[in-house]
């Protein structure tokens, strides 16, 4: 199989489409947890649009994010100096993989074995960027994930 025939994560999880899907029950769910509602408690109605959007620019998809919002260094700024913790963010994974089994997204092993991997990476970045003195740089790159393969921020 060549690399063009192979899928990117976002095309093999149903695109743009499903990801709204996701970040939309993903966020009403988020409601009624008592560990995460606090820290959304005042979210913008956008805020699940805006998080598929990323995900979708990071999983292979369109660049709308980069091109809406400003990227990655937009992302990071959406962190700083909320506190967030490693029980908060273990909640957050658990409760987004719950969401994908709920809705059926791709169950593969492959695919959630990417899917797992950009969440705990993801995550843990969003926690050590919400910490007191994180800054955002402006020139960070936008994360992109695909089968077994990181091409994050920080990977030469």
């Amino acid at each position: 199989m060549t690399t063009a025939s192979v899928p990117t994560l976002y095309d093999w999880l149903g695109g743009l489409g499903a990801l709204n899907r996701l970040t939309t029950r993903f966020y009403e769910r988020v409601r009624d947890n008592a560990l995460l509602a606090p820290i959304f408690a005042h979210m913008d109605g956008a805020h699940p649009q805006h998080v598929a959007a990323f995900l979708a620019e990071v999983l292979g998809g369109p660049a709308d994010y980069s091109a809406q919002h400003g990227g990655h260094p937009h992302m990071i700024r959406q962190h700083l100096n909320r506190h967030l913790d490693q029980a908060q963010r273990r909640e957050w994974v658990a409760l987004l993989l719950d969401t994908a089994d709920e809705l059926q997204l791709p169950d593969d092993p492959e695919f959630r074995s990417a899917l797992v991997g950009y969440l705990e990476w993801g995550s843990r970045l969003a926690v050590l960027n919400s910490q007191p003195g994180a800054t955002a740089d402006a020139d960070a790159p936008m994360p992109k994930w695909g089968w077994g393969e990181v091409k994050g921020p920080y990977q030469p």
